[in-house]
């Protein structure tokens, strides 16, 4: 199971900023161990929490029994295991990786980070999917690595109907999976020589 990381954290703070109201709705893409769906159970949020990954789920509600927090989670593709449903709330800490593979790969711990050789096969289908969901009012935050292309998403997502922007924004080092990729980030152009942090942002939609 891939541990939370620094993007985790960057992304609890800003729903934390949001204030959620005692039983909103929320949405938690990609939840992996539980970490954010567990912050926002905390807030006082009513969380479904959708992963591909059963072993992802299995720890979620491991994680869920031991915090004493209730969590639904569902097994699924993005959102098709709540395609019917509505949110107030939407978050989601995505793969977001560049990788030399041109698909999400099928199964194994790089499914947690691998995303195309832009960094944006799972982002774009967020951005294309995801706002449907919201309620009126309703926030959307994802977050992403500078590598993917932020702007890509606030367009994106200004093409769905969502006034949206970068909220927050913290720089890290590289951790191992993107030490590894580093000379093949310089040769595409992502970073320069010798580079070796990134920026990771959140990007804020609202349903107007």
């Amino acid at each position: 199971m891939y541990p939370a990381q620094g993007d985790t954290s960057l992304l609890i703070e800003a729903l934390r900023r949001e204030r959620p109201e005692p039983g909103s709705r929320l949405l938690d893409l990609g939840t992996g161990s539980g970490a954010v769906a567990l912050a926002a159970a905390e807030l006082g949020a009513v969380v479904t929490g959708v992963d591909l990954s059963r072993l992802a789920l299995a720890t979620a509600w491991a994680n869920a029994r031991l915090h004493h927090r209730h969590l639904t989670l569902r097994h699924g593709d993005l959102i098709s295991p709540v395609a019917r449903r509505s949110f107030e709330f939407i978050v989601s800490n995505p793969p977001y990786v560049p990788s030399a593979l041109d698909r999400t790969p099928p199964r194994g711990i790089a499914r947690a980070w691998d995303a195309g050789p832009t960094g944006r096969l799972l982002l774009d289908r967020i951005c294309r999917q995801v706002p449907r969901l919201l309620t009126t009012g309703g926030v959307l935050l994802i977050v992403q690595s500078c590598l993917a292309d932020p702007a890509s998403t606030v367009l994106a997502l200004h093409r769905a109907g969502l006034r949206a922007g970068v909220v927050a924004a913290a720089t890290q080092p590289f951790g191992p999976v993107m030490s590894q990729r580093a000379g093949w980030f310089e040769e595409r152009g992502l970073i320069a020589p010798g580079e070796r942090t990134e920026t990771l942002v959140v990007v804020r939609g609202v349903r107007a």
